[in-house]
């Protein structure tokens, strides 16, 4: 079994779709293993996304992960980071396919709804990060 993990964003918390949202993982077979809400500080906004540090969308994105609820999920299946991935939809909603996360419930580039892993490497450093009591 593979692990991987998903990041229910604020505006999409503050949109009450923490539930559709679970509810599409499940659907798709997903196994969820860790689950938790939590709010992101400066420092732990800064280490998650370090290697986007310097580039011209990182101060708003740092910005917009620390104002609200985020909900922290670990899940587990067979091949499960690119089939989150593929749950998940582009990055860009307009861009997404119908049936995605991204497309259901994104709002823009930057309002996305989501954050998923996008290898293995990934999922094993963010869950570090998000879950460190694992």
């Amino acid at each position: 079994m593979d692990v991987s993990l998903l990041l229910i964003k604020p505006n999409a918390t503050k949109r009450n779709l923490i539930g559709a949202i679970i509810k599409m993982l499940e659907d798709n077979r997903f196994q969820i293993v860790h689950l938790k809400s939590f709010q992101m500080s400066d420092e732990l906004a800064q280490i998650f996304y370090a290697e986007h540090h310097g580039k011209g969308f990182y101060e708003n994105l740092v910005k917009f992960m620390k104002s609200g609820i985020i909900i922290g999920v670990v899940v587990e299946k067979d091949n499960a980071v690119e089939d989150l991935r593929t749950l998940v939809g582009k990055t860009n909603p307009a861009e997404a396919d119908p049936g995605t996360i991204r497309y259901l419930y994104g709002e823009s580039v930057g309002l996305n709804a989501v954050h998923a892993s996008d290898s293995s490497k990934s999922a094993t450093r963010e869950i570090k990060i998000i879950f460190p009591e694992i």
